[in-house]
């Protein structure tokens, strides 16, 4: 005999109704969330609008704004009548079939390898000596931020009179030392410009490479090198072997990081060289810049900076899907 039928009617009932609402397959009451609980997500919300706000006011706009430019006739006639006709992938036509584009696609890539290898290497090669305990370590370390912490339009002056064919320091330097008889045209020179820029822009970013991975490398316990010198794992095998795995998460935040930058980077360009001589120099942001400030073709020069947005993203997931492939495996 069951339980329901032992019991009155509205004790079998009771048991009934609770058996239904906590039986196989039926839906447990929400519980209810209490006044304070209220409170704190009201405050979480108003705490989180203001970043919104401005996530959006300063970096949503501008990004629709400038794709929408890149789909306009956007002149300085805009300006005064507010009129800029819409005329869809006209402007990417433009820019992609210019034959500027294919030069400075090609200066783009070969500035972002060149400067990408050279602060890479030197920063990692910096971030391992300063591992090692020795005085004045602190200080030295500190000094090497110097080129970072420095506004890139006056690293850029100075090493445009550094790298001066007639009086600058380089080429009295190298002259005083008889390697040299008569000033090298290092910013002139259509084949050594962007060797010129390229090497400035290295002195700029090995700082914040030495900074990630030197803070990487702390992060390597040192047990792992107390146990693999057991193992005979020293000197490069133990690079090979413990450090540059360890390391492999912070590398590839540095190589994205890296890249990004050095693929907008236009203030060194244009204050060394302006894109010259004879374009040697035009990367596709300076081209971007030009387009829009010195030509005044605002929806050629948003479009252009689309298509540099577009490569970054690329480069970023490409890499990323790799590195992650490279971890899983």
């Amino acid at each position: 005999m069951s339980l329901a039928t032992d019991l009155p009617h509205s004790e079998g009932q009771a048991v009934g109704g609770a058996m239904k609402t906590h039986g196989p397959g039926t839906e447990k009451p929400v519980p209810r969330r209490s006044p304070r609980q209220r409170r704190e997500r009201v405050f979480q919300w108003l705490f989180l609008v203001p970043a919104v706000v401005y996530m959006t006011l300063f970096f949503g706009y501008p990004v629709v704004k400038n794709v929408v430019m890149s789909f306009q006739e956007y002149t300085t006639s805009t300006f005064f009548t507010g009129e800029a006709p819409w005329v869809g992938f006209t402007n990417y036509v433009t820019v992609l079939s210019s034959s500027l584009f294919s030069t400075s696609l090609l200066n783009t890539v070969l500035f972002t390898i060149g400067s990408i290898v050279g602060q890479f290497v030197i920063g990692l090669a910096l971030a391992i000596f300063f591992q090692r305990k020795f005085p004045l370590n602190g200080i030295l370390r500190s000094l090497l931020l110097l080129p970072w912490l420095l506004p890139l339009i006056v690293s850029s002056a100075v090493w445009r009179w550094i790298l001066d064919k007639d009086s600058g320091a380089l080429n009295r330097f190298l002259g005083d030392l008889g390697i040299i008889d008569t000033g090298i045209p290092w910013l002139t020179s259509t084949s050594l410009a962007l060797i010129a820029v390229v090497g400035v822009n290295i002195w700029i970013g090995i700082p914040f490479n030495l900074t990630i991975l030197y803070g990487g490398l702390q992060e390597i316990p040192d047990e792992l090198y107390e146990a693999g010198s057991l193992d005979g794992a020293t000197g490069w095998k133990a690079f090979r072997h413990i450090t540059w795995p360890m390391l492999r998460p912070v590398v590839s935040v540095v190589l994205v990081l890296g890249v990004v930058y050095t693929l907008k980077v236009l203030d060194i360009i244009l204050g060394l060289t302006n894109g010259g001589p004879a374009n040697s120099t035009q990367t596709i942001a300076t081209q971007s810049y030009n387009l829009s400030f010195h030509e005044f073709r605002f929806g050629e020069g948003a479009a252009l900076g689309n298509v540099l947005v577009i490569i970054s993203l690329v480069f970023a997931v490409l890499y990323l899907r790799a590195s992650r492939r490279a971890v899983d495996e």
